[in-house]
């Protein structure tokens, strides 16, 4: 069985009111006034990426494509719409079949992109394109924003593993999501079981300070968990006294207790003296893993220490700082008229302020120098370049309403960290600075 095609149920039967009010009151307008056929072409994109990133990661397209699928105007929510009178009865008539029917172009998940990349390209007529606007960058924002923090991370961590735990620190929903987008930006492990099921991310774990606190004293909790779970279970050791329970630990497991955890105090100074002491005492192959509270500048500081894996939360499911990467869904091209010949003709708002857009149904690829590192970011409308034909990005996702790319998830893991490998070596610098590579209009 495959956990990932279950489709776990989510808190209204469809994904089609994962949208906002405007989207349906739009689809009325264009429906009434004779638009809603035209053909149309929107694109996801970001101006600029987070302050002090440089690179950011594609991340939710294979949730993306189960949206699409499952956007469905079942009675319940027509019922509904209906209710509040948000569109007339015409319009409710028109959503009760709606199907996406277009075509999704895209950056592969797990793909690096930078400003003015088009990251995402929806084509149909304007009425299917428009209402999936709100749905599609909810989970592309959230989605590319937890990656890139993991992307982050990962660089820091080197070849240490990573441990996803964040679960209790955003919504129940958000959180599987998180997990998701974690693993593809090259985290291990998860803690939050839901996501296992889900997507086959291997999941880990054993005990809370609550556990231990439970019993009458460290070596009873430390007993009754061995006896559990075995030696190679992971003890935590920072109830009381750091180095009093190491002792307890290693003399209760023995020398094949597989690893202690280490969840206060200064890491750096704790792990040092914690590897000593366990070298002491035999137990040269227990690992050490740490957590509280960190980021990738905390799992940076701790290069030097030994350290064997690391567990982070917060800063994680929080996109450690950067919760959202600003990703808009623009109308860059439409037909002249609703007849499905009619050429397409590009659009763009005119604005001051940073809000300015380029339209036309953009290509893009990305230049690589003479030792196969990126370079640019080449964006352009009309014939690519044939120097440039076989560094395309965008690939095709969705063909007549019809999902043509769904990858396990080790591939689009895979893929990113083949992506960022790809990237000059300042990439993965933690201090602020510029996009790695600029992106170039042709």
């Amino acid at each position: 069985m495959n956990a990932a095609d279950l489709g776990l149920p989510v808190d209204v039967p469809s994904t089609a009111l994962f949208t906002d009010h405007y989207e349906l009151t739009m689809l009325q307008a264009a429906l009434k006034g004779g638009a809603a056929d035209r053909r149309s072409v929107f694109e996801v994109f970001t101006r600029r990426l987070p302050e002090g990133r440089r690179y950011g990661v594609v991340a939710g397209t294979g949730r993306v494509l189960d949206a699409i699928e499952n956007f469905r105007f079942d009675a319940d929510v027509l019922g509904f719409l209906r209710e509040r009178r948000v569109v007339d009865e015409p319009t409710l008539e028109w959503l009760a079949s709606y199907r996406f029917g277009g075509a999704v172009w895209g950056y592969p998940e797990g793909e690096v992109y930078f400003p003015g990349s088009p990251i995402l390209r929806v084509e149909g007529s304007f009425a299917e394109c428009v209402l999936l606007e709100t749905v599609i960058l909810s989970i592309l924002n959230h989605d590319s924003a937890i990656a890139a923090a993991a992307s982050r991370m990962a660089s820091a961590a080197g070849e240490r593993p990573l441990i996803e735990m964040g679960a209790r620190r955003t919504h129940e929903l958000a959180a599987v999501a998180a997990s998701r987008a974690a693993y593809v930006g090259g985290f291990t492990t998860t803690s939050d079981l839901a996501a296992g099921f889900r997507y086959g991310i291997p999941t880990v774990g054993t005990s809370a300070h609550a556990f231990t606190l439970l019993h009458d004293n460290e070596r009873d909790a430390f007993q009754a968990q061995v006896d559990s779970l075995g030696r190679g279970t992971t003890l935590l050791v920072d109830t009381y006294d750091v180095t009093e329970a190491v002792r307890l630990a290693v003399e209760v497991a023995g020398p094949e207790l597989g690893a202690v955890r280490i969840d206060s105090g200064d890491l750096l100074l704790v792990a040092h003296r914690v590897r000593q002491q366990l070298d002491e005492l035999g137990a040269t192959d227990t690992r050490i893993i740490v957590t509280s509270d960190l980021d990738e500048y905390a799992i940076a500081s701790l290069a030097a220490a030994p350290v064997d894996a690391y567990g982070v939360g917060t800063q994680l499911v929080t996109g450690s700082g950067h919760p959202t990467c600003s990703m808009v869904y623009k109308l860059v091209a439409r037909a002249e008229s609703a007849d499905p010949k009619a050429p397409l003709v590009p659009v763009a708002k005119k604005s001051t302020g940073g809000k300015t857009s380029i339209g036309g149904r953009k290509w893009a690829a990305r230049r690589l120098d003479a030792y196969g590192v990126a370079e640019a970011e080449v964006i352009g409308l009309g014939a690519v370049p044939a120097e440039l034909s076989d560094r395309q990005l965008l690939v095709e996702l969705v063909k007549g309403g019809q999902v043509l790319a769904r990858e396990p998830l080790d591939v689009v893991r895979d893929r990113h960290a083949a992506a960022r490998a790809n990237l000059p070596l300042s990439a993965t610098q933690l201090s602020r600075g510029e996009a790695v590579i600029p992106t170039e209009y042709v």
